[in-house]
């Protein structure tokens, strides 16, 4: 397993083109919560033991001046706020504000914690717009687009109670951000949004927008609740994509992106991110009152999504075959498929081809890239399966407690989604990674930069 936390030191610096080649693998980043850290430490023990036609994002335009343009995303996310500020060059390349890549300030709670007072949930973003304010020039920022997306946290409080928020805060930015503002770029982002926006952050960073499709890297986004495949495929494949069932996305994008048309499948596995498939997994397992995947000497119950599960330890113990099939069972890996291809669940797997031959994988809960193979998962399964809770918080320090009981359960997952759901070989390399190297830093991979990128490539 090799890793790496710093950028080249001396000689030749590597071009981002050589870093692809040296992974070009199948290049898998799983985001996650930083809460679920545990689930990378337990790789490493401490101690043995139909084509929807609309551009994404509707074609917004970047300020520009001087070759410059700026774009402001804020992220809304559950555990609290933060701004971006980013500076694109004529180029679209990333040019540095002050000494970093961008500007980045966050703040707590998130907007959800004022569920009953929508306006002091918008009044909780004023110390970030005016942060925002700060790096951008004066005579740019009512051509410079303001966006705020939110995502877990404001989805959670139900539709009227997210957009009353969603309201109050496009009227902020309305009277007192003085940036360029609509209200339809004030939304609760679904899980195939941030799947495209991924897609489009991890591809820039690797050099690939502007090249053609079969150049690019696809993306799997492991969250708590959602899983998303998103990858580019060719226009006759998208043209031949399966209708949505009603309420639901459409299986494609159509993305403009430096000068080049994607069509981007991407799709958002609801009730299949690691938090959520606990309660899948539990479900699918517990006829005899106890699972297979929780640990030995656990007895409690397993909340999620307003629901309680029953999460005690069967009388022997943890196993890794039988959580393995009980993880099949909930993946619903042999339902019946109406098209060609399929991952899981029936749902269209997008075809494959050249645009899914390399994913590349970015991790929230990981600060240095590591190689592995879904193999690698498998044999951290067995060995957490073969603990009890106590041996297991021993073994693994870094774990939070409450994550000990599953952490049999959780790779076995991982490993089960990645060969049986969607068809990595496991043997094939993947690449942890949360961050991508950019210029002279490191950056982020996540969907804030994908939005920015889009608004300056539509203007």
């Amino acid at each position: 397993m090799r890793r790496y936390s710093q950028l080249p030191g001396a000689g030749r610096q590597d071009t981002l083109a050589d870093r692809v080649h040296r992974y070009r693998g199948v290049l898998l980043v799983v985001l996650a919560p930083l809460a679920l850290v545990s689930l990378v430490l337990l790789l490493m023990p401490r101690a043995p033991a139909g084509a929807a036609q609309r551009p994404l994002g509707g074609g917004v335009g970047a300020a520009a001046a001087g070759g410059k343009k700026y774009a402001v995303i804020f992220d809304a996310g559950s555990s609290g706020s933060r701004v971006h500020v980013f500076c694109f060059d004529g180029n679209l390349d990333l040019v540095h504000i002050g000494t970093d890549i961008e500007l980045f300030v966050q703040k707590k709670p998130g907007l959800s914690a004022y569920a009953q007072d929508p306006r002091e949930a918008a009044q909780s973003l004023v110390s970030l717009i005016e942060k925002a304010k700060e790096v951008v020039p004066a005579e740019l920022r009512d051509q410079t687009p303001v966006r705020v997306g939110a995502t877990a946290g404001l989805r959670a409080l139900g539709a009227g109670k997210s957009e009353e928020i969603l309201q109050a805060v496009r009227d902020l930015l309305r009277e007192k951000s003085s940036f360029k503002n609509q209200p339809d770029w004030v939304t609760v982002l679904d899980g195939t949004q941030e799947g495209a926006y991924e897609w489009v952050t991890i591809n820039y960073l690797l050099g690939n927008l502007g090249k053609t499709y079969a150049d690019t890297v696809g993306v799997v986004d492991l969250g708590g609740g959602s899983v998303q495949m998103a990858y580019a495929i060719p226009e006759k494949d998208a043209e031949k994509a399966p209708k949505p069932a009603d309420g639901e996305e459409s299986y494609v994008k159509k993305l403009f992106l430096k000068g080049t048309t994607y069509h981007l499948y991407v799709h958002s596995y609801l009730r299949y991110g690691l938090l959520a498939a606990r309660a899948e997994i539990l479900k699918a397992g517990n006829a005899n009152g106890y699972s297979n995947c929780v640990l030995a000497g656990h007895q409690g119950q397993y909340k999620y999504g307003g629901n309680t599960f029953e999460a005690s330890a069967a009388p022997s113990g943890s196993s890794f075959s039988e959580c393995r099939a009980d993880v099949v069972k909930a993946l619903k890996v042999d339902e019946a498929c109406t098209h060609m291809k399929c991952s899981f669940g029936g749902i269209w797997n997008g075809g494959g081809g050249a645009g899914q031959k390399n994913l590349f994988v970015a991790s929230f809960f990981f600060d240095r890239a590591a190689e592995v193979k879904p193999s690698d998962f498998e044999e951290a399964a067995k060995r957490a399966c073969k603990l009890n809770v106590n041996d297991a918080q021993s073994s693994y320090p870094g774990v939070q407690k409450d994550n000990v009981p599953y952490i049999c359960m959780d790779l076995v997952y991982q490993y089960t989604l990645l060969v049986d759901g969607f068809g990595v070989d496991p043997q094939q390399e993947m690449t942890l990674v949360k961050k991508v190297p950019y210029s002279d830093a490191f950056v982020e991979a996540a969907w804030p930069l994908g939005s920015a990128i889009e608004v300056a490539s539509s203007s």
